[in-house]
């Protein structure tokens, strides 16, 4: 589950600058290509920068393509991973709910400049309810920090709250307690709160849950069979792979059943390699968004506006960008207690990759996602 005190972290410097290239590799498909397959697994295969109990990697471009697996999905069993094993993808999430509002926009079901307070009457302070949905989709909307959250800083708190339960409401009202961090519009930062007002949007618009207007809109049309919003099931069901969490004892614990709830709308989605990797090509090729979508998807702000900390904007709806080694890419990254799940591709979709591993310490470094850039970008 995404961490509570910790969301203004997820997607922020590593998410931007370091993990939005995406490159190839395939066994068989030349002498240079073996190479970087044989590169691109030892990458994934050391398990210790940062700590892991598993690995996997999707890699497409150039004609080829490329699978790969390091670890067990479970310590106990040892079983191997497998491309449909589902896991926690975090927020992944964003991705999929922006999709729906841009689908829903393109039907003209909602206007994009509109404050969020005209569709969710009520539950904003009114200085709030004047930030619009494209200021929500882009995380520009200066909504102040959390207040009344659990201190999730250790991992034996995070066990010891796994079976919290909120609201989406309840949420909302966590940051309602203070003023507007920036004029909306001004400024960029990765919020997650963000995306539960927009979770919130779909369901008024729709008349039902988001997590069924995503299954109706992009699960089923893309038979994506692995993916699902669990809802208040803390499970995860079928071949799927597990999480861990270290103890400052030293001790792992496996920290796969959680209670998701808190990160609803923005950061609990349950997927597969394979099943993002469909999502991808649909998403970037129009198969789920219309021309004029399409572009709000990649836009990012108005050059003026810059990231909190000074940097370029990263942020368009739903997805984030970077610049490594001359390849520009787009895409999401999601992390969540014992997952992490990186999703990018170039605009063109000539190179693109997933990657999903399953790091233990409850902030990891990103010692393995560099080394799969600094391969793919080469």
């Amino acid at each position: 589950m995404t961490s509570l005190s910790r969301r203004s972290l997820m997607g922020g410097c590593a998410a931007g600058a370091m993990l939005a290239v995406t490159g190839s590799a395939s066994a068989g498909a030349s002498a240079k290509t073996t190479a970087d397959t044989s590169a691109l697994q030892a990458a994934i295969s050391d398990l210790s920068h940062p700590p892991a109990t598993s690995a996997q990697l999707r890699v497409e471009g150039r004609g080829t393509h490329w699978y790969g697996t390091a670890g067990v999905s479970d310590i106990r069993s040892g079983r191997a991973l497998y491309g449909d094993d589902r896991f926690r993808a975090g927020s992944v999430t964003k991705a999929f709910v922006a999709a729906v509002v841009l689908q829903l926009w393109a039907r003209h079901r909602v206007d994009l400049d509109a404050p969020i307070g005209r569709y969710l009457r009520g539950l904003l302070p009114s200085s709030f309810a004047r930030i619009t949905v494209t200021q929500l989709l882009n995380h520009s909307s200066g909504l102040p920090d959390h207040r009344g959250l659990p201190d999730l800083s250790t991992p034996e708190a995070v066990l010891r709250h796994r079976g919290d339960r909120w609201t989406p409401r309840e949420m909302v009202r966590t940051v309602t307690h203070s003023p507007l961090k920036f004029p909306p519009g001004t400024k960029q930062e990765y919020r997650g709160i963000n995306y539960v007002l927009l979770a919130l949007l779909i369901e008024e618009l729709t008349g039902r849950h988001y997590g069924e207007a995503i299954k109706s809109r992009i699960l089923r049309p893309l038979n994506l069979t692995r993916t699902l919003l669990p809802g208040d099931d803390p499970h995860l069901h079928g071949p799927h792979v597990h999480g861990y969490l270290r103890m400052t004892d030293k001790s792992l614990q496996d920290i796969t059943t959680y209670e998701q709830s808190s990160s609803w709308g923005e950061g609990e989605l349950v997927s597969s390699a394979d099943d993002l990797f469909r999502f991808q090509e649909a998403l970037f090729s129009g198969v789920l968004l219309p021309p004029e979508a399409m572009s709000h998807l990649f836009a990012l702000p108005p050059q003026s506006v810059h990231m909190v900390d000074g940097s370029p904007a990263r942020y368009s709806m739903g997805l984030q960008t970077a610049t490594v080694n001359g390849v520009t890419s787009w895409g999401k990254t999601g992390d969540t207690y014992g997952y992490r799940t990186r999703m990018f591709a170039t605009r063109d979709l000539r190179l693109r990759f997933v990657l999903s591993y399953t790091p233990t310490p409850l902030a990891a470094s990103e010692d393995m996602i560099n080394r799969v850039v600094t391969l793919l970008t080469a």
